[in-house]
């Protein structure tokens, strides 16, 4: 895991190339076959074994560097630590036929019954999805690519996303992952398992020798072990200054400027945002999410907006009331007490959400995880990343058409409702 690859224009036989494990060497088959990685979404072909067909596995590339532009026109998502991946399709407004078509796309959904199959033969079929990112090394953009672990299908959606360069709209897939562990191997896995699944004198069972137990287990026990399975890595809860804001000079630093400007005189106009993007983290990690409403500017005692979270599924389901709060201002950072405000407005069940354009103070995250108060901190460097995805999705990167159209749409969500009225809608 995070380990850097060498990635080759050309391919050479040698396990080191330019100073780090070559990927070319690394995933060559037993019939002289590569995993390459010239696309987004890289299926591997298909093989015939013990009479049936079966893809040995799926490699997804993200490039980061190449997202908002015209051949990427997407951000993904690569939250790691937490074991969450959301991958976009390559679907584009130039694709010449329906959606589901296009190469990799089809791979996916030819998966996608595999990953979410109810029976142990059933996922025991189901392709991996290795992860890449690209990276850079020194001045090189390109060439080098970051290993970022293993993953299953957990859920896909249906998207309306926006080319930069013409201003079309397009539909598109988004495929949510589930990030394995591979702890007990030591944060890598072994290129046999890849081996024996192109390997068509080999069963399925027999392909698992290698696989990691996360792996296994998945297909085992299926869907419902696989939050015991998903990629955590244990860090400190509280969080320096530094990591709560872009870095200086990065384009969410400049994202996160324009936007404390675009808001300066009508601050309150900033909850709309801070709903929107408090609405996006929580769909983000796969939960059921509804925006309700802002509340007015007098008398709101601490709260900005207000939501709702679904828990569970069809009959078996229960509602959580989201009471969220915005802080439009730059250079100081969220207090204890200011949090406090926030806590004390919520009753038993329901959870608070607090969005800041700047960061929170030690003691304020400090007290939060002593008293264990049910809140989502959203800081500055979030913010910026979100609202990047949010205006390259929408509106071609266009941040300040984005905002302005936005802000039109503050009169209209303001209302005086009492926030448990949320659980009714």
């Amino acid at each position: 895991m995070n380990a850097v690859l060498r990635y080759g224009r050309v391919a050479i036989d040698l396990p080191i190339a330019d100073g780090y494990p070559n990927l070319h060497y690394l995933s060559t088959g037993p019939i002289g076959t590569r995993v390459l990685l010239e696309s987004g979404i890289n299926p591997v072909r298909s093989i015939g074994a013990q009479g049936r067909q079966r893809r040995p596995v799926i490699a997804l590339r993200s490039s980061p560097w190449k997202a908002g532009g015209e051949d990427t026109p997407w951000h993904d998502v690569f939250d790691l630590d937490h074991g969450h991946v959301r991958y976009f399709g390559d679907h584009k407004v130039s694709t010449d036929g329906p959606l589901g078509s296009t190469t990799g796309n089809k791979a996916l959904l030819e998966a996608w019954p595999q990953h979410r199959g109810s029976t142990p033969e059933t996922r025991a079929a189901a392709p991996p999805l290795l992860l890449f990112r690209s990276v850079s090394v020194g001045r090189a953009l390109k060439g080098y690519i970051e290993f970022c672990g293993v993953a299953v299908l957990d859920r896909l959606e249906h998207v309306v996303q926006r080319d930069p360069s013409t201003g079309q709209s397009f539909a598109n897939y988004a495929f949510d992952l589930t990030v394995l562990s591979l702890a007990e191997e030591a944060e890598a896995i072994d290129w046999r398992w890849i081996d024996d699944r192109r390997d068509p004198g080999l069963s399925l069972q027999e392909t698992h020798r290698h696989a990691p137990r996360s792996w296994r287990r998945w297909v085992e026990h299926g869907d419902p072990i696989l939050p015991r399975l998903r990629r955590r890595v244990a860090t400190s809860r509280v969080r320096s200054k530094s990591d709560q804001r872009p870095e200086a000079g990065s384009v969410e630093a400049q994202i996160l400027r324009r936007i404390y400007e675009f808001y300066q005189g009508r601050q309150h106009r900033f909850e709309l945002l801070a709903a929107r993007v408090a609405a996006r983290v929580f769909r983000g990690q796969g939960a059921v999410y509804h925006e309700g409403w802002l509340t007015r500017g007098s008398g709101d005692r601490g709260v900005d907006f207000v939501g709702r979270l679904d828990v569970g599924s069809e009959d078996a389901i229960t509602s959580l009331v989201v009471l969220g709060q915005a802080k439009c201002r730059l250079d100081k950072s969220v207090s204890a007490e200011e949090l406090a405000r926030v806590v004390a407005r919520l009753r038993r069940g329901w959870i608070g959400a607090y969005v800041t354009i700047s960061d929170y103070s030690r003691n304020a995250q400090e007290e939060m995880m002593d008293d264990q108060y049910p809140i989502v901190l959203i800081d500055g460097r979030r913010l910026a990343e979100e609202v990047r995805r949010m205006a390259s999705d929408s509106h071609g990167g266009n941040l300040n058409t984005f905002l302005s159209e936005l802000a039109s749409g503050y009169e209209e969500a303001v209302t005086s409702r009492r926030p448990e009225e949320i659980l009714s809608l």
